[in-house]
């Protein structure tokens, strides 16, 4: 066999298989986590409605800054509607972001500092699950972080806050 002949019978075996889904463009799966959150986050500042929720799994949770703000993707997507309908949802921008991965590599949770022009910092954490060979988020938790040396106060504010909406109206 000549020299040729052989060098390219070695490329061709070293070469990605042509057949295979994501052939010579694999990422690797931190990137893809990535890619997700990232256009999640660009579907919401976007107002494209069913861009962002398409990156849900169809019984995923989202939990709001508020302690009575935990939906599910149906429920979030109702209260979220009219913002996206009047073409402004909202921006969040990532700062910081840490993601992790089960063993198996199908459950991805993650943990982002996060830029925003109404709340100020915020944090979001979450689970993604890998659905096939796509990222969808399962579960969304949208939080303030609250310094500690602030942390009496608000206590004392929500605890405050909580009295009051149990009250009962007309008193």
């Amino acid at each position: 066999m000549s020299t040729t002949a052989l060098l390219c019978l070695t490329l061709l075996t070293a070469a990605p298989d042509a057949g295979t889904p994501d052939a010579g463009t694999r990422t690797d799966p931190t990137t893809a986590v990535n890619a997700v959150l990232d256009d999640w986050h660009k579907a919401a500042a976007q107002a494209d409605e069913a861009r962002y929720f398409s990156h849900f799994t169809p019984d995923a949770v989202f939990l709001g800054t508020d302690a009575t703000e935990r939906w599910t993707r149906d429920e979030f997507r109702a209260w979220a509607r009219p913002f996206f309908a009047r073409g402004k949802a909202w921006s969040f921008t990532t700062v910081s972001r840490h993601v992790s991965f089960s063993k198996d590599g199908a459950v991805a949770w993650f943990d982002e500092a996060l830029s925003t022009p109404n709340m100020g910092p915020a944090r979001g954490s979450g689970v993604l699950m890998k659905d096939g060979g796509t990222w969808k988020l399962a579960q969304y938790n949208l939080s303030i972080p609250i310094p500690n040396d602030l942390m009496e106060e608000f206590k004392k504010r929500i605890e405050s806050h909580e009295k009051q909406r149990a009250q009962p109206k007309g008193r």
